[in-house]
């Protein structure tokens, strides 16, 4: 079975990572601007200053000391100030999307260029000037915009004077946002997403084994708020526009038994149910699974949840749903079993059958196809993949080109798993691989991690001249998509 004539084929970006200007035209400060580079054994850090002066740094998902504000300091580097500098390439970009015949782009909002600090009464007009203009210039190649509102971008003020997201508060500033949004941009977008890998907040207890029972609790009332507020936007987006889609979007957590041991099996299934299935259900079905009961037990959770959040959740289900994809890891009862993953991060058991990346991603393209099949049987709404591709370091030669055929390969076979779940009967909309133009990681913020078909001259210390060159994978992907997936060679 061959794709879809009109499947959506594009790439995915957030503005964190590849807007820059990050204190231009009246944008506040999120969190990623306070957040120094890392590399893949050592984490980022958070710089701060206490009300006695005094300065720090913690690291990336720590919190820091009480009183504490995140603050920008000269003797450090922040890779997201100037990211690529999308603010003032936009057009060069889109150009480029548009000759490799992009369909759809995924892009986020900054929240903190709409509202600086997220309580204002009234939007940044510069920042709805910027994002239209981008809408415009995508609609002039005909390329639809996929818009995350939320992308890891939560305004500073918000983390820091109200608490984030475990405060409820947030849900009515969410509302502001969403709405001036959803009036703004009606007629130039169609397709939304309300935030980004919304289940990662529940990922991080495998992520961070040593997180502590309060910091699990909060992590539970901070995603039951965001669960609310986003019911509340597709809500919103559908009452201010009847055209408009909402998707939820989720970090894949697609995990197998690492073994036919019974206890590695029912591991893998709480893991499952835990880590995606939890918010998935609330956001497709409008409810509460039934173990999430078992699982507020386990954690010993007492959520604060209201009568009307239980009546917006139910009212306020997605219309389809997307998912990140770049790697499976397994589950075993024996703890003494060797982990995947680098740095700070651990994920699973190792995978004996499948080859791991450079930043120890299990690169496994057939439960690319396994995961879309058991997420549109679950939930039988319009699927896709919204993230996926190999980051890996990539040398510009001296004749400016970049040969990257590691990156052809991962896509070509992830490709072909999802023509296979195409033919399994999944409805798969869309793919938009992950960083179609080179972007700052979000983990570690190197630069040398690169997923994208575009080169862009810049390197881990923020040095280089921005200019954008084509990789060979660059004419590939062209060729895929003016093929609709025909011709992967």
């Amino acid at each position: 079975m061959s794709f879809p004539k009109n499947f959506y084929w594009g790439g995915a970006t957030a503005a964190n990572q590849c807007e820059g200007a990050y204190n231009v035209d009246g944008r506040g400060l999120a969190k990623t601007d306070v957040t120094t580079a890392g590399t893949a054994t050592k984490p980022r850090g958070i710089t701060y200053r206490l009300p006695s002066g005094e300065t720090g740094i913690a690291p990336m998902f720590t919190p820091y000391p009480k009183d504490a504000k995140g603050v920008v300091l000269d003797e450090h580097y922040y890779p997201n100030h100037n990211a690529i500098d999308f603010y003032h390439h936009y057009k060069e970009d889109i150009a480029l999307f548009a000759e490799m015949g992009f369909k759809i782009f995924r892009m986020s909002i900054s929240w903190s260029r709409i509202f600086s600090n997220g309580i204002e009464d009234k939007p940044n007009q510069k920042g709805i000037e910027f994002y239209r203009n981008i809408f415009k210039e995508l609609k002039k190649y005909n390329i639809e915009p996929l818009v995350t509102i939320s992308h890891y971008d939560t305004p500073l003020y918000l983390e820091e004077e109200l608490g984030g997201w475990k405060n409820r508060q947030l849900i009515s500033l969410f509302d502001r946002y969403t709405e001036v949004l959803f009036n703004e941009f009606k007629g130039l977008v169609k397709y939304w997403l309300t935030f980004n890998e919304i289940n990662s907040l529940l990922m991080f207890k495998d992520f961070m084994p040593n997180m502590s029972s309060e910091d699990i609790a909060k992590n539970y009332q901070s995603l039951h708020n965001q669960l609310v507020a986003s019911a509340r936007a597709v809500k919103r987006a559908h009452s201010i526009d009847p055209q408009y889609q909402v998707g939820c979007m989720m970090a894949g957590a697609c995990s197998y038994p690492l073994t036919c041991n019974p206890a590695d099996v029912l591991r893998n299934q709480k893991k499952m149910q835990d880590n995606f299935y939890y918010c998935g259900d609330v956001m497709v079905r409008g409810e509460y699974p039934v173990f999430a009961k078992r699982l507020w037990e386990e954690d010993n959770v007492k959520l604060e949840c209201t009568e009307e959040d239980i009546k917006n959740l139910k009212e306020g289900k997605v219309d389809f749903f997307t998912f990140s994809y770049y790697s499976t890891t397994c589950t075993s009862a024996d703890e003494s079993i060797a982990k995947d993953g680098l740095g700070n991060f651990s994920l699973g058991s190792k995978n004996p059958y499948i080859e791991y990346s450079e930043w120890g991603w299990g690169m496994d393209p057939i439960g690319l196809r396994y995961y879309l099949n058991e997420i549109y049987n679950r939930y039988e709404i319009p699927v896709m993949v919204v993230e996926n591709g190999l980051g890996a370091i990539d040398e510009l030669t001296e004749d400016k080109k970049v040969h990257d055929p590691y990156r052809v390969e991962y896509l070509r076979e992830h490709i072909k798993a999802m023509e296979g779940a195409l033919e399994d009967g999944v409805d798969l909309i869309a793919y938009t691989p992950w960083g179609c133009i080179d972007l700052i990681s979000a983990s570690t913020g190197e630069m040398k991690k690169r997923y994208g078909f575009i080169y862009v001259d810049l390197d881990n210390e923020g040095n280089g001249t921005m200019k954008r060159y084509k990789k060979d994978s660059f004419d590939w992907y062209k060729k895929v998509i003016a093929t609709n997936g025909a011709d992967l060679d």
